[in-house]
Parts: structure tokens; sequence; C-alpha cells
């Protein structure tokens, strides 16, 4: 394919997306009105099914499909980083030395490290509760466990990160979602269907039926996909060596 040829396939979906976008816009509700039809309809489906973080609802039962492939661009890209940063033939791995670390540093990345990781466990526990949910808990679960690397040294970032459970946890967190959506199909209903479990009461950790165990696989999954693409960077920058004839 030519440049010229893709130029024009460019402006032919560029001239076609903006088309749409103005469509769109043209029968959005007023700003500032009282009608507001989306909203409304996702306040009253989260209500009904005991969901009290709205945000959480709209991502994880009436659009959990779109989580899925918000989950799945993730899943592709850390292992797209895993296949391109993998250590090729003419690179050796060098032993990490350990650098001198500021007392001041290193007492603060300690004592903060178990608070930030506790902090991303309990926003991803009550992500159907409160803001956050997994996908933010993932990410604070998964940076705090770096800290270490801070406050000590990479060897001591590596005994707590072993690189191949965390891949394991990545692919199982993935499958966990994939597997609670075909629940609801072998039970007759439809992929990622909030219908099968209990919609318990409002405002508890056991509420909103399904929302909670698909927005814990989306934290297992973010948290171990974190680690992975941080520890695929940090190998290059740490470890990673050219060989002595490149």
């Amino acid at each position: 394919m030519t440049r010229r040829v893709r130029l024009i396939v460019l402006a032919v979906g560029g001239a076609g997306l903006a088309v749409l976008l103005v469509a769109a816009c043209l029968r959005l509700p007023g700003f500032g009105g009282t009608r507001h039809p989306y909203g409304d309809r996702v306040v009253r489906a989260s209500l009904a099914r005991h969901t009290a973080n709205t945000i959480a609802s709209v991502n994880f039962d009436q659009r959990a499909f779109d989580t899925l492939g918000e989950m799945g661009i993730l899943f592709a890209s850390v292992l797209g980083t895993v296949v391109l940063l993998r250590q090729t033939r003419d690179e050796r791995r060098a032993r990490p030395e350990p650098e001198d670390v500021a007392l001041p540093v290193r007492r603060y990345a300690l004592v903060v490290l178990p608070v930030a990781l506790l902090t991303g466990l309990y926003v991803i526990a009550h992500g159907q509760l409160s803001p956050g949910g997994g996908f933010q808990g993932g990410v604070i679960a998964a940076t705090a466990l770096h800290l270490l690397y801070l406050g000590a040294d990479y060897r001591a970032l590596e005994r707590i990160r072993p690189v191949g459970l965390y891949e394991i946890g990545d692919a199982l967190g993935a499958c966990a979602y994939l597997v609670l959506g075909l629940t609801g199909v072998v039970a007759g209903t439809s992929f990622l269907a909030n219908t099968l479990l209990p919609y318990g009461t409002f405002n508890t950790l056991s509420s909103g039926g399904a929302v909670p165990l698909l927005n814990a696989a989306i934290g297992v999954e973010v948290a171990c996909a974190v680690v992975v693409l941080l520890a695929r960077f940090l190998d290059q920058a740490v470890e990673i060596e050219e060989g002595s004839g490149t």
C-alpha cells in the first residue's frame, strides 16, 4: 500500500468518525438541563442491583463487556512488552549492585509500603461501595511493592516479586473474568449477566451480585500485569547489558 493510499484511507475514516461524533453531539441533552436519560437509567439500575458505587455498576454490570475489552487491551499490552523486551542473544544479565539509599528515603519507603499495599487491597475490596475498584486498587497495590526498590535495593524487590508467579496471576485474573461471564451463558441467561448471585444488602461487601467478583478478578489481573510490566522495564534498566561485541 502506497503512502497516498494510506492517507486516503485515513482521511475517509477520519471524516466518517467526525460525522458520527457531530451527529451524536447534536442529540445530547442541553448542558445544565434537568434531562439526563443515561444517568437516570444508570442510577436506577445500580440501585436495583444493590450496588452503591454507580461507576462500579457501569463497569462490571451494565457495561461489563466493555470492561472485558479494556482488560484485554492491558493483557495484550503486557504480553507485547514481554515479547519485545525479552533477552536477546547479544545481551547478558548482570547482577544488580546495591546503591546507597538516603536514610530518610529508606524510612519513608519502608513505612509507606505496607500502608500503600493495604490501601490498594482496600480499594479493590470496596470497589462496589466507594470510589475506586479493581483497576485503581490493582495499580496502587502493584506500585506499592516497588517502594522496596526505592527503600532497599533491586535484589530485595526480586525476592518479593517472582515474575513467573505474577505472569500466572495475570492470566488467572483474565480467565476468572471470562469464566464468570460464561457462567451466565451456561445458566441460560447471557454473557456477563448479573442475574445469578443474590444482590445482598445494600452498601455491604457482599452486595451487587457478581460485581464484587468481577471487580476482584480485574484487581488481580491489573496488579499482576503492572508488576510484570514494570519488571520487564526494570530488567532492561538494571540487569540487561549489551554484549561486549556490540
